[in-house]
Protein backbone atom coordinates (compact mmCIF):
# COMPACT_ATOMS: atom_id res chain seq x y z
CA UNK A 1 0.00 0.00 0.00
CA UNK A 2 1.49 3.23 -1.30
CA UNK A 3 0.37 6.84 -0.14
CA UNK A 4 0.75 10.01 -2.06
CA UNK A 5 0.07 13.77 -0.75
CA UNK A 6 -2.52 15.64 -3.13
CA UNK A 7 -1.50 19.01 -2.66
CA UNK A 8 -3.93 21.71 -2.07
CA UNK A 9 -4.60 24.62 -1.16
CA UNK A 10 -5.09 26.15 2.75
CA UNK A 11 -8.34 24.76 3.56
CA UNK A 12 -9.38 28.71 5.28
CA UNK A 13 -9.42 30.10 1.25
CA UNK A 14 -12.26 30.59 -0.17
CA UNK A 15 -10.69 28.76 -3.33
CA UNK A 16 -9.70 25.30 -1.32
CA UNK A 17 -13.64 23.87 -1.40
CA UNK A 18 -13.31 23.10 -5.30
CA UNK A 19 -10.11 21.20 -4.73
CA UNK A 20 -11.38 17.70 -5.16
CA UNK A 21 -13.79 18.04 -7.84
CA UNK A 22 -11.01 19.79 -9.62
CA UNK A 23 -8.72 16.74 -8.63
CA UNK A 24 -10.92 14.11 -10.14
CA UNK A 25 -9.26 13.13 -13.07
CA UNK A 26 -5.75 13.13 -11.36
CA UNK A 27 -7.66 10.78 -8.44
CA UNK A 28 -8.94 8.14 -11.20
CA UNK A 29 -5.47 6.59 -10.96
CA UNK A 30 -5.85 5.79 -7.40
CA UNK A 31 -7.83 3.68 -5.50
CA UNK A 32 -9.52 5.60 -2.93
CA UNK A 33 -8.82 9.21 -1.73
CA UNK A 34 -8.17 9.67 2.31
CA UNK A 35 -8.99 12.73 3.31
CA UNK A 36 -8.65 13.97 6.60
CA UNK A 37 -11.84 15.01 8.88
CA UNK A 38 -11.90 17.18 12.45
CA UNK A 39 -13.96 19.04 14.23
CA UNK A 40 -12.25 22.13 12.83
CA UNK A 41 -12.31 21.70 9.25
CA UNK A 42 -15.80 19.65 9.05
CA UNK A 43 -17.61 22.79 7.52
CA UNK A 44 -14.78 23.11 4.70
CA UNK A 45 -14.79 18.95 4.31
CA UNK A 46 -18.86 19.57 3.96
CA UNK A 47 -18.69 21.78 1.28
CA UNK A 48 -16.10 20.34 -0.49
CA UNK A 49 -17.53 16.84 -1.02
CA UNK A 50 -21.08 18.96 -2.17
CA UNK A 51 -19.45 20.63 -4.82
CA UNK A 52 -17.60 17.19 -5.74
CA UNK A 53 -20.94 15.58 -6.48
CA UNK A 54 -21.30 13.74 -8.94
CA UNK A 55 -17.86 14.66 -10.78
CA UNK A 56 -15.56 12.68 -7.60
CA UNK A 57 -15.80 9.14 -9.23
CA UNK A 58 -12.81 7.47 -6.49
CA UNK A 59 -14.40 6.97 -3.33
CA UNK A 60 -13.50 9.04 0.17
CA UNK A 61 -12.34 7.52 3.24
CA UNK A 62 -12.72 9.83 5.83
CA UNK A 63 -9.61 10.19 8.13
CA UNK A 64 -11.55 11.12 10.88
CA UNK A 65 -11.10 12.52 14.75
CA UNK A 66 -13.44 13.90 17.67
CA UNK A 67 -16.40 13.87 15.45
CA UNK A 68 -19.69 12.80 16.51
CA UNK A 69 -22.40 10.49 14.98
CA UNK A 70 -24.45 13.45 13.44
CA UNK A 71 -21.79 15.03 11.52
CA UNK A 72 -20.24 11.27 10.23
CA UNK A 73 -24.18 11.05 9.39
CA UNK A 74 -23.97 13.69 7.15
CA UNK A 75 -20.12 12.62 5.73
CA UNK A 76 -21.90 9.64 4.62
CA UNK A 77 -24.93 11.39 3.09
CA UNK A 78 -22.00 14.09 1.26
CA UNK A 79 -20.13 10.64 -0.58
CA UNK A 80 -17.73 9.46 2.10
CA UNK A 81 -17.68 5.73 1.44
CA UNK A 82 -16.32 4.76 5.08
CA UNK A 83 -14.55 6.10 7.76
CA UNK A 84 -11.08 5.46 9.56
CA UNK A 85 -10.20 7.10 13.17
CA UNK A 86 -7.31 9.13 13.26
CA UNK A 87 -4.47 7.80 13.41
CA UNK A 88 -4.91 5.27 11.49
CA UNK A 89 -3.41 1.31 11.38
CA UNK A 90 -2.02 0.48 8.26
CA UNK A 91 -3.27 -2.89 8.24
CA UNK A 92 -6.39 -1.76 9.06
CA UNK A 93 -6.69 1.55 6.29
CA UNK A 94 -5.20 -1.21 3.49
CA UNK A 95 -8.40 -3.59 4.25
CA UNK A 96 -11.00 -0.80 4.76
CA UNK A 97 -9.84 0.22 1.12
CA UNK A 98 -9.36 -3.40 -0.08
CA UNK A 99 -13.36 -3.69 1.26
CA UNK A 100 -14.68 -0.63 -0.71
CA UNK A 101 -13.19 -2.23 -4.11
CA UNK A 102 -14.54 -5.66 -3.41
CA UNK A 103 -17.88 -3.98 -3.10
CA UNK A 104 -17.06 -1.80 -6.36
CA UNK A 105 -16.31 -4.27 -8.50
CA UNK A 106 -19.34 -6.76 -7.26
CA UNK A 107 -21.45 -3.88 -7.92
CA UNK A 108 -20.33 -2.98 -11.16
CA UNK A 109 -20.31 -6.71 -11.96
CA UNK A 110 -23.82 -6.91 -11.00
CA UNK A 111 -24.92 -3.85 -13.19
CA UNK A 112 -22.71 -5.08 -16.52
CA UNK A 113 -24.90 -8.47 -16.21
CA UNK A 114 -28.24 -7.29 -15.68
CA UNK A 115 -28.67 -4.49 -17.63
CA UNK A 116 -25.46 -4.21 -19.21
CA UNK A 117 -24.50 -0.15 -17.63
CA UNK A 118 -20.59 -0.05 -18.07
CA UNK A 119 -18.69 1.24 -15.38
CA UNK A 120 -17.93 4.73 -17.06
CA UNK A 121 -21.89 5.46 -17.23
CA UNK A 122 -21.98 5.63 -13.38
CA UNK A 123 -20.43 7.09 -10.40
CA UNK A 124 -18.54 5.28 -7.55
CA UNK A 125 -21.40 3.02 -6.38
CA UNK A 126 -21.33 3.84 -2.34
CA UNK A 127 -21.99 7.47 -2.88
CA UNK A 128 -25.92 8.44 -2.17
CA UNK A 129 -28.01 9.36 -4.78
CA UNK A 130 -28.96 13.58 -5.47
CA UNK A 131 -31.96 13.50 -3.25
CA UNK A 132 -30.68 12.18 -0.28
CA UNK A 133 -27.71 14.68 -0.44
CA UNK A 134 -30.53 17.08 -0.97
CA UNK A 135 -32.27 15.57 2.04
CA UNK A 136 -29.60 15.94 4.55
CA UNK A 137 -28.90 19.61 3.10
CA UNK A 138 -32.35 20.58 3.41
CA UNK A 139 -32.97 19.26 7.24
CA UNK A 140 -29.67 20.92 8.14
CA UNK A 141 -30.32 24.39 5.93
CA UNK A 142 -30.70 26.88 8.81
CA UNK A 143 -27.04 25.73 10.27
CA UNK A 144 -25.93 26.20 7.09
CA UNK A 145 -22.74 28.46 6.24
CA UNK A 146 -23.03 30.89 3.13
CA UNK A 147 -20.12 28.74 1.46
CA UNK A 148 -21.73 25.63 1.73
CA UNK A 149 -25.12 26.48 0.64
CA UNK A 150 -23.50 28.62 -2.25
CA UNK A 151 -21.38 25.25 -3.43
CA UNK A 152 -24.29 23.23 -2.98
CA UNK A 153 -26.15 26.01 -5.45
CA UNK A 154 -23.16 25.35 -7.95
CA UNK A 155 -23.57 21.52 -7.82
CA UNK A 156 -27.15 21.56 -8.67
CA UNK A 157 -26.88 24.07 -11.07
CA UNK A 158 -24.35 22.02 -13.08
CA UNK A 159 -26.39 18.51 -12.39
CA UNK A 160 -28.90 20.47 -14.13
CA UNK A 161 -27.01 21.73 -17.15
CA UNK A 162 -26.54 18.31 -18.32
CA UNK A 163 -30.21 17.43 -18.03
CA UNK A 164 -32.34 18.38 -20.88
CA UNK A 165 -34.23 20.85 -18.67
CA UNK A 166 -34.34 24.38 -19.92
CA UNK A 167 -32.34 27.13 -17.51
CA UNK A 168 -35.65 28.51 -16.36
CA UNK A 169 -37.06 25.09 -15.54
CA UNK A 170 -34.01 24.63 -13.65
CA UNK A 171 -33.66 27.53 -11.92
CA UNK A 172 -37.19 27.88 -10.80
CA UNK A 173 -36.69 23.58 -9.14
CA UNK A 174 -33.48 24.81 -7.14
CA UNK A 175 -35.31 27.70 -6.14
CA UNK A 176 -38.71 25.73 -5.23
CA UNK A 177 -36.52 22.82 -3.13
CA UNK A 178 -34.48 25.80 -1.21
CA UNK A 179 -38.36 27.99 0.06
CA UNK A 180 -39.88 24.87 0.52
CA UNK A 181 -37.02 23.81 2.97
CA UNK A 182 -36.07 27.05 4.58
CA UNK A 183 -39.67 27.57 5.46
CA UNK A 184 -40.02 23.94 6.58
CA UNK A 185 -36.77 24.38 9.00
CA UNK A 186 -37.63 27.97 10.02
CA UNK A 187 -41.46 26.70 11.44
CA UNK A 188 -39.72 23.64 12.96
CA UNK A 189 -37.51 25.82 15.41
CA UNK A 190 -39.65 28.34 16.24
CA UNK A 191 -42.66 25.64 17.19
CA UNK A 192 -45.38 26.55 14.02
CA UNK A 193 -45.09 30.65 15.12
CA UNK A 194 -45.15 32.46 12.01
CA UNK A 195 -44.19 35.59 13.17
CA UNK A 196 -41.58 34.56 15.21
CA UNK A 197 -40.48 32.40 12.37
CA UNK A 198 -40.92 35.60 9.71
CA UNK A 199 -39.01 37.81 11.90
CA UNK A 200 -35.72 35.14 12.46
CA UNK A 201 -35.79 35.01 8.30
CA UNK A 202 -36.02 38.61 8.18
CA UNK A 203 -38.87 38.68 5.93
CA UNK A 204 -42.35 40.04 6.14
CA UNK A 205 -45.10 38.25 7.75
CA UNK A 206 -47.29 38.27 4.61
CA UNK A 207 -44.04 37.47 2.48
CA UNK A 208 -43.42 34.91 4.86
CA UNK A 209 -47.10 33.50 4.88
CA UNK A 210 -47.72 33.76 0.84
CA UNK A 211 -44.43 31.57 0.72
CA UNK A 212 -45.92 29.12 2.68
CA UNK A 213 -49.15 29.12 0.59
CA UNK A 214 -47.00 28.81 -2.38
CA UNK A 215 -45.61 25.22 -1.34
CA UNK A 216 -48.64 23.86 0.59
CA UNK A 217 -46.98 24.64 4.23
CA UNK A 218 -49.10 24.33 6.96
CA UNK A 219 -47.82 25.81 10.60
CA UNK A 220 -49.85 23.57 12.96
CA UNK A 221 -48.19 20.23 12.74
CA UNK A 222 -44.85 22.18 14.21
CA UNK A 223 -47.29 23.65 17.26
CA UNK A 224 -47.05 22.41 20.47
CA UNK A 225 -50.50 21.44 21.73
CA UNK A 226 -49.84 22.91 25.37
CA UNK A 227 -48.74 26.37 23.83
CA UNK A 228 -51.30 26.94 21.05
CA UNK A 229 -50.15 30.55 19.19
CA UNK A 230 -53.98 31.16 18.18
CA UNK A 231 -53.66 35.10 18.62
CA UNK A 232 -50.32 35.81 16.78
CA UNK A 233 -51.26 32.77 14.22
CA UNK A 234 -55.04 33.13 12.84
Amino acid sequence: MQLFPLETADSGSPDSIGVLAASSIRLKRYDACLLPITEHNLPWARTTLATAQGILHTPVLGLVRNLKAAALNDLCALGVADFIRDPPCPEELRVRIERLLADRRYHMASLISNTGISESARPYACQPPVAITQEALCATILDRSGHELEAFAVASASRCATSAESFRAAKSKVIERFERAYITAALGRHSGNIAMAARAAQKHRRAFWALMRKHGIDAAPFRCDSTPNRTIDR
